[in-house]
């Protein structure tokens, strides 16, 4: 299990930040040319974004995948961001999502896209969205989303986060990672946060400020108790072999308990402080 927990938004109008997001130690660099740039620099910041990916293409040295939100595909913009980055991003994220025909253009260009579900559109049509085989994964853009739908309450977020949970794990995507938590100052409310996601399956997250990863990682690793739960798990399976087994506490162990104890100790060895994120 190699799945990204931190994802990190950098504006395109600010390519002096780049290479410094890329060494950042994020799982996945996002270049963002929609909502983090004004108007009036957004061809600029397409023209970064290209110059940026040729040079690191040239420079074969690694490092994150470098992902590009583009704009809008229902604007001319967005077109234009498709055909000049397409062949250069490792993925691009597209924004406002609201049918899974939107996605149908992707096809012609052999790009990888992340789809970020936006609107009330977007969550109804979730499932189909996932579905589409140019989709390696969704996401929600929750300030959108609660502003449309004029959303006060955490309740009504998680309900969100759910459809969203269940249209990935219904088409095979990775588990949804979590939006953006805008307040960079707000340690306490971000980690709270993460753990809230973390419980409905949800799992990593991108940031705005790379202080905010290492929390995000540490949210997401699984904490001592559930790694020593899940090995005693991993270790009871193994001396009994196939099959079900009950534990000397009386818990009930099967099959699917098990795979879930081996993801367990993988994520809390991997995540462990100064481990190195996951490649490309």
């Amino acid at each position: 299990m190699n799945l990204p927990v931190t994802w990190l938004y950098v504006p395109g109008d600010r390519p002096e930040r780049f290479a410094k997001a890329v060494g950042s130690g994020a799982d996945v660099v996002i270049i963002d040319l929609e909502d983090g740039v004004a108007p009036a620099r957004k061809d600029e910041a397409r023209d970064n974004a290209a110059a940026f990916l040729r040079e690191r293409s040239a420079a074969s040295d690694g490092g994150p995948p470098v992902h590009v939100r583009i704009n809008d595909l229902a604007g001319q913009r967005g077109l234009d961001d498709l055909d000049a980055l397409a062949a250069l991003a490792d993925a691009v994220r597209l924004p406002k999502v609201e049918s899974a025909g939107t996605l149908d253009l992707l096809a012609r260009f052999g790009v990888r896209a992340y789809a970020l579900l936006e609107s009330a559109a977007g969550i109804m049509d979730a499932r189909a969205i996932a579905a589409h085989p140019c989709v390696d994964g969704i996401a929600l853009g929750e300030q959108d989303l609660a502003a449309e739908l004029f959303i006060t309450g955490e309740s009504a977020v998680t309900h969100l986060r759910l459809q969203a949970v269940l249209a990935a794990a219904a088409a095979g995507l990775p588990p949804v990672p979590m939006a953006v938590h805008p307040d960079v100052r707000d340690e306490a409310g971000l980690v709270a946060s993460c753990a809230a996601g973390r419980a409905l399956g949800m799992f990593g997250r991108t940031a705005i400020h790379p202080r905010q990863l290492p929390l995000i990682r540490a949210a997401f690793r699984p904490t001592e108790e559930e790694a020593a739960k899940a090995a005693e798990i991993v270790q009871a399976a193994e001396v009994a072999g196939a099959g079900a087994l009950a534990l000397p506490d009386g818990r009930f162990v099967d099959a699917p308990i098990v795979a879930r104890a081996r993801r367990t100790l993988t994520l809390f060895t991997r995540l462990a402080d100064g481990a190195q994120p996951p490649g490309p």
